[in-house]
């Protein structure tokens, strides 16, 4: 069967696009055909996907996603496929990866009144509505619990059409065996001392991922803790505004910025605490991963996989709503514990958790699809 994925923008650091990869993979090795059209594609490509990448240009994102959408219903008359997957919002798929928040939740709460007035809202409301108003027909896959109760409660969305699909870390993240070997290695690499402590913040999108609350709670530590504190910051972002407020809250020596990496178990080993103040954050993977990789974690509850920390016991979650003296004082005590603990009930929690199958549910679903269709049923 020919499978039609859809995306914005690949990039091989970004959550969602190691998802749509992950995914597109395991539906290959089910003997499908897979033919993907993206705006833009960064990294290499493996031999067994197709790629074709849209002659957009616009001005404006809303713009240039209707363009985008607009070519690929030509692409897919010209090239028809059995099913389409859309991993960004969309009309015209069959199935929908719901990696993106509620856009009408952020719409009404974190924006002020008047943005519902512009055309930037009803471009973006448009193409939600067209996967979560009741009567369409898009399978959707949900990744996070909270998300889609504000999808139902949004929108009345059917319960049928929502299929919520486990985590899918991979098993690389996990704790390898020389974990003390590789841990030691990393710090010598970058001169960490044995009294040396090392926050990693993981994630592309800097803004929503809290950095700022991050370099403040950096910035705020006694300066006995401060002067042996560092902070290292990985993910496809422009930095420059987050470089600025490091040196204003005088912090630039402690920062270090890396752009995606390939090495993230390295980092997960040889750190002290993943902090992650995001502001919203639909799951948070890496959340789970430094769960698996025995990393304690500070994070926000906002983030769907928050629970995981506190189900785990491998780390601390800060309640809504945030307060940044609360993450500051937080942040001390975690940097002064004794964290072991919290580093061997992360891999003893990963050993049993139903964290690594999401490619395989789905495929699942989409194989189903796949069938009515072929039935002459059309989801």
């Amino acid at each position: 069967m020919r499978l039609a994925f859809c995306l914005y923008k690949y990039f091989p650091y970004g959550g969602l696009q190691r998802d749509f990869l992950r995914i597109a993979e395991e539906c290959a090795g089910r003997g499908h055909q897979i033919t993907v059209y993206t705006l833009s594609w960064e990294g290499d490509c493996p031999d067994w996907l197709e790629v074709v990448i849209a002659p957009v240009k616009a001005l404006s994102g809303p713009r240039k996603y209707r363009k985008f959408s607009d070519w690929l219903a030509q692409q897919l008359r010209q090239s028809p496929a059995d099913t389409v997957v859309g991993f960004n919002k969309m009309p015209g798929l069959d199935v929908y990866y719901c990696a993106d928040p509620c856009f009408e939740h952020k719409s009404r709460h974190l924006r002020r009144w008047w943005y519902r007035l512009s055309s930037r809202y009803r471009h973006f409301s448009g193409y939600e509505q067209a996967i979560f108003n009741p009567g369409q027909s898009a399978e959707i896959l949900m990744i996070s619990s909270v998300q889609q109760g504000l999808f139902q409660g949004y929108y009345g969305t059917e319960a049928s059409r929502m299929t919520m699909l486990p985590p899918g870390i991979s098993r690389s993240r996990c704790a390898p065996e020389n974990a003390a070997e590789v841990r030691s290695e990393f710090r010598r690499e970058f001169g960490l001392g044995s009294d040396d402590l090392l926050l990693l913040q993981i994630g592309s999108g800097f803004r929503t991922k809290g950095l700022d609350r991050s370099l403040r709670g950096l910035a705020s530590l006694p300066d006995s803790l401060k002067s042996r504190t560092r902070l290292f910051v990985i993910g496809q972002d422009d930095p420059s505004e987050f470089k600025s407020l490091a040196k204003s809250v005088g912090v630039t020596g402690q920062v270090t910025f890396f752009s995606g990496r390939d090495d993230v178990p390295r980092f997960l080993q040889g750190a002290d605490i993943l902090i992650h103040p995001a502001y919203a954050e639909n799951t948070g993977t890496v959340l789970l991963e430094a769960v698996a990789a025995g990393l304690p974690v500070l994070v926000t509850d906002v983030c769907g996989y928050a629970h995981y920390v506190e189900e785990a016991d491998a780390g601390q979650v800060l309640p809504s709503p945030f307060s940044q003296d609360a993450l500051n004082a937080q942040l001390v005590e975690m940097l002064l514990a004794d964290k072991q603990k919290w580093r061997e009930n992360g891999p003893i929690f990963a050993q049993k958790a139903d964290i690594y199958d999401m490619p395989i549910r789905a495929a699942d679903v989409i194989d189903r699809v796949l069938e009515r269709s072929d039935a002459g049923e059309k989801v």
